[in-house]
C-alpha cells in the first residue's frame, strides 16, 4: 500500500528532513519525492510505502499535522486508494 504526502508553506530550511524524519519514526518507506521552490513558497509531493506502518496512517497523519502546525505548514498524508478514486474521470 501507498501513500501520498504534500507539504505546502513558506521556505525554510530543514523542510524535506523533517517530514523524511517523521516518515522513518513511522515506518514509511519514500519511494519518490518531488519538491520546487516557487519564489518563497516550498511544494513538495511524497509517495511513501506504508506497508509496514506504525501506528497506521491516522498516526502518521496526525504526526505530519503537528510538525505542519509547528512550522506553519500545510501538510496532507492519502492513502493512494482515495487519491486514485477522487482523480478518476
Amino acid at each position: 500500500m501507498r501513500a501520498i504526502i504534500t507539504v505546502v508553506g513558506k521556505d525554510t530550511v530543514g523542510i524535506l528532513a523533517s517530514v523524511s524524519g517523521i516518515c522513518a519514526e513511522h515506518g514509511a518507506n519514500i519511494i519518490e519525492v518531488t519538491q520546487s521552490v516557487l519564489q518563497e513558497m516550498f511544494v513538495m509531493v511524497m509517495l511513501v510505502n506504508i506497508d509496514h506502518l506504525s501506528g497506521g496512517i491516522n498516526g502518521l497523519s496526525q504526526s505530519m499535522t503537528k510538525m505542519g502546525e509547528d512550522k506553519s505548514l500545510k501538510i496532507h498524508v492519502m492513502h493512494e486508494d482515495i487519491f486514485n478514486s477522487m482523480h478518476r474521470i
